[in-house]
């Protein structure tokens, strides 16, 4: 039975755009119902969907008191700034929100891709070759910092992390060229809540996508 009194996610029953919500929550050690719809299908969530509250009904959502928000990243801004995992100046909240959209662009692209099952396998070459080069210019970003955004994680690293996973999940060696990027991936692994999480029954490994796309990373449990 879901707690009333804890923050609720809601979301497919896929890693997609909610495991960086997920994954944040966990580390903030914050109590929260889980909440999966059933992507085969959807029928739960078109049954709720107009009942929650939300004044722009999508997933995810996250509801929290009297707070009931949608949109990926203004949810990773809000739990950020409730945990000091949020920009500590005008000028990173510039970079930030800089970064929100490169990130989501980069999503997008491989969504775009993973989705388009016609094409998918005559297209793979080519899309690698494309991605990688995005993730150059963030290794590039990166440099020696120990996070994107300097020397304390920020919202923007737990989006970002989930995405690069996607993609060396993907394609083997995918992340080999850009080694501060790697180094990066072990770090945020290695934060204890984290690993704790990935190390646990609650913590999901796949899919990744959902099971009618051309690449869903898993099948369901």
């Amino acid at each position: 039975m879901a707690d009333s009194k804890c923050m609720t996610l809601g979301y497919w029953n896929i890693r997609g755009l909610g495991q960086s919500i997920r994954l944040m929550l966990k580390y903030t050690g914050t109590e929260f119902n889980n909440v999966q719809y059933d992507e085969r299908n959807g029928g739960s969530w078109f049954d709720d969907k107009e009942k929650l509250g939300l004044d722009f009904p999508n997933l995810p959502y996250l509801i929290d008191g009297d707070v009931k928000i949608t949109q990926s990243f203004a949810i990773l801004r809000y739990i950020g700034r409730k945990h000091n995992l949020s920009a500590k100046s005008e000028k990173e909240m510039a970079y930030l929100g800089m970064l929100e959209h490169v990130a989501m662009d980069f999503r997008n692209g491989f969504v775009m891709f993973v989705y388009n099952k016609k094409d998918f396998e005559e297209k793979r070459d080519g899309y690698v070759k494309t991605a990688k080069e995005s993730v150059q210019r963030f290794s590039d970003y990166l440099g020696d910092k120990q996070w994107f955004n300097g020397s304390e994680m920020t919202y923007v690293d737990f989006f970002l992390y989930e995405i690069l996973d996607h993609h060396r999940l993907f394609e083997k060696g995918f992340l080999d060229h850009v080694p501060n990027i790697q180094a990066l991936m072990e770090r945020f692994e290695a934060r204890p809540a984290i690993k704790a999480y990935m190390e646990s029954d609650e913590f999901m490994k796949e899919p990744i996508n959902a099971s009618f796309s051309g690449w869903p990373g898993g099948k369901h449990q």
